[in-house]
């Protein structure tokens, strides 16, 4: 079990071990590669992040990570596994996130990518990239690191 605090300033909780922190996610995070390249989304508001979001009522968490890679990116995923969670101690709004790695396929251009501006192809290291201002806060924190730690010791890149 990991600790540390986000740039919002919460305790955040991960593990890399499935319903290790004892609640159902209510969202996803899927770290995604195309190739060479990582596949990332531009959000209208924060910028350059991994596809993520809420799951819906009803709906798996692999499900729920499927349809976000699609809706936001326009690619569908070929491979898909789970890497951990991690709970945000808001005390106003705390969440629960299950974080998955998934290769693509093809990428699809769409007319509509809901809250996001499309796909983009991040071909140098998320490690040192994920700092630039285009980025969003969310890559800053010590998930993405951690979760980019996790998916190379399991050998998926």
């Amino acid at each position: 079990m990991y600790t540390f605090t986000d740039k919002n300033g919460y305790t955040v909780s991960m593990s890399f071990k499935q319903n290790a922190l004892g609640r159902k996610p209510s969202h996803v995070l899927v770290l995604c590669r195309k190739n060479e390249a990582w596949l990332l989304t531009k959000h209208k508001n924060r910028g350059i992040e991994c596809p993520g979001g809420k799951i819906e009522p009803g709906e798996s968490i692999e499900a729920a990570a499927r349809r976000e890679v699609s809706e936001e990116t326009g690619a569908a995923v070929s491979d898909l596994h789970y890497i951990g969670e991690y709970y945000v101690h808001d005390p106003v709004s705390p969440f629960l996130k299950a974080v998955f790695f998934a290769h693509v396929m093809d990428i699809e251009k769409k007319e509509d990518y809901l809250e996001t501006n499309g796909p983009f192809l991040e071909l140098e290291d998320l490690q040192t990239v994920r700092f630039r201002d285009h980025y969003s806060f969310l890559m800053k924190d010590d998930m993405i690191l951690l979760a980019l730690a996790e998916v190379k010791r399991r050998g998926f890149v």
